[in-house]
């Protein structure tokens, strides 16, 4: 099979020929029809982050196919049936965050593309119990940027508790936010864009953004300040002055949750103003195989629409150029 590995970190990704996988007990073997690329991709090709990867390795974690074979012991999932293989590629079970519905925080997670080889490929394994159906009616093309940029904004929108008629701020319009702004607005939010491009802050007002802050433009702090302060903002650009701007457009009791992961990213907090605003600063990672079912859901019925772009797997180092210099109005899609 072909596959696009990490020989070395911060150095282009090399296609290959691999023989393909066999399952174990407990995995499955799936056919990639459609695998997004995510920055996280990018982190992990490059050795970013304090915890790195070890190559020779396959990034992507947004796959989803067919599912070929099935290892000893699996009878939930049927071959023939199609899957997405997610960040979230195992954990232990038994801990207190697995207990608990927090699996996502599990000491002993494995993650997809980074601690095990990932859907940058024609064919990738996947542990049976985290391999998620995708439903009817989802095109791999969409279910892919699903499977991890809407379950991760998704997910933040719940952890923040956001309600009705509330002012969310979206910082960064891309592959993460486009899909945020949506969540938003099916939560019943007034949802306010930032983003520094025309096309971006185009797409979210289309997707039904009701403000759109232009970041080069004005401060978004104080923009956000005009209109109230945002119960909550969620921090989508990997930029830290992204961070800061949006923490500072926050109103008393506000929340901002962090999902980007700026490669060596610090926010220096004022600790009398959030004390003194009762100002939260939430962390969110990804989301449970319960919520990723539930952007399905969502999805299937018609509340969300991907933007994405498809291009061939030879284009990866290419296309991870085109993320990192801002070129890509949402998610670019291998289909391989």
């Amino acid at each position: 099979m072909k596959a696009a590995v990490v020989r070395a970190l911060g150095e282009p990704l090399v296609i290959e020929e691999r023989p393909d996988p066999e399952p174990g007990p407990g995995q499955v073997s799936v056919r990639i029809e459609a695998s997004g690329l995510c920055h996280t991709d990018i982190h992990a090709a490059n050795g970013d982050w304090p915890v790195k990867p070890e190559p020779p390795f396959v990034p992507g974690h947004e796959g989803v196919g067919i599912v070929e074979r099935l290892g000893a012991g699996v009878t939930h999932l049927t071959a023939g049936q199609r899957v997405a293989v997610p960040w979230l590629g195992r954990t232990c079970g038994r801990c207190e965050h697995c207990l608990s519905g927090w699996e996502t925080l599990c000491e002993r997670q494995v993650n997809t593309g980074y601690g095990c080889d990932g859907g940058y490929a024609e064919k990738m394994l996947a542990w049976a119990d985290f391999a998620q159906p995708v439903p009817d009616g989802i095109s791999p093309r969409d279910a892919a940027p699903l499977t991890c940029a809407g379950v991760t904004t998704y997910k933040a929108l719940k952890v923040a508790g956001v309600r009705p008629a509330q002012l969310v701020a979206v910082s960064g319009v891309g592959g993460l936010g486009h899909l945020a702004v949506q969540y938003a607005k099916t939560a019943g939010a007034t949802v306010a864009a930032i983003d520094v491009t025309d096309e971006k802050l185009d797409l979210a007002a289309k997707l039904g953004a009701d403000i759109v802050i232009d970041a080069r433009a004005e401060d978004p702090a104080k923009a956000l300040k005009r209109h109230g302060g945002a119960h909550v903002a969620l921090a989508c650009a990997v930029n830290e002055e992204a961070f800061t701007a949006a923490y500072g457009g926050l109103r008393r009791g506000g929340k901002l949750v962090m999902i980007a992961l700026p490669a060596d990213g610090t926010l220096p907090l004022p600790v009398f103003a959030t004390v003194l605003n009762g100002i939260s600063v939430i962390g969110s990672i990804v989301g449970t195989r319960q919520d990723l079912a539930e952007v399905y859901r969502l999805h299937a019925a018609g509340h969300t629409r991907v933007i994405s772009e498809a291009r061939p797997l030879e284009s990866v180092n290419e296309s991870m150029r085109d993320v990192l210099r801002g070129d890509v109005t949402a998610r670019i899609v291998f289909e391989p």
